[in-house]
């Protein structure tokens, strides 16, 4: 039997597997070329650059308070202390139902999730006066999970909702994509541009 704790980690391993899949954005779609590497300009891949926004940090209450989240249940995610760091996710306990939702922040760009072949779903959304993106994992065999991507003047923000394993039998849409969008409409004036 699953405990409440047991399902909060279920989920958590979801969200941290769904940012390390989309990690594999640039690396997934890069090519294989035999012989020595030559020296070339300057690298047009972002993964070496530091993610100015933290979400676990930089998020104010107020966008918390937006979101219905319950602040108390911050978990950090991903939050690498040192060398380059191309995301940051932290994710809260929903007060509106048995899910949570992540904010992922990233030096990866909407076109990169785009031509991620470990997405699908996608569909085109205005939220606010960005142009946002809306899909989800191909792997998420139970589709517990959905992401609105963001963006921003740095890369990327990543809103996710993912609905807790023991209550899939609960959720009002598989994978839960209207929920997601409905919270990253309820965070976007919060988020930097």
């Amino acid at each position: 039997m699953r405990t409440a704790s047991s399902a909060h980690r279920g989920v958590a391993v979801r969200a941290m597997l769904g940012g390390i899949a989309a990690v594999g954005l640039v690396a997934g779609c890069s090519t294989s070329v035999d012989g020595e590497p030559a020296a070339q300009g300057k690298s047009e891949s972002t993964t070496s650059e530091n993610v100015a926004f933290n979400p676990c940090t930089d998020v104010p209450s107020e966008a918390l308070q937006a979101a219905k989240v319950d602040e108390s249940s911050k978990a950090t995610v991903t939050d690498a202390p040192t060398g380059p760091v191309p995301w940051r996710i932290c994710r809260w306990t929903s007060t509106e139902g048995p899910y949570a939702v992540s904010i992922g922040s990233s030096t990866h760009t909407q076109e990169e999730a785009r031509a991620n072949p470990n997405l699908a779903g996608y569909r085109d959304v205005q939220i606010g006066n960005r142009s946002a993106l809306v899909y989800y994992d191909k792997q998420d065999a139970d589709k517990l999970m959905c992401y609105v991507n963001l963006p921003w003047a740095s890369g990327m923000f990543e809103v996710a909702v993912g609905w807790f394993y023991s209550k899939r039998d609960s959720m009002p849409q598989s994978p839960p994509c209207d929920l997601a969008v409905q919270h990253a409409t309820s965070l976007e004036p919060y988020l930097p541009h």
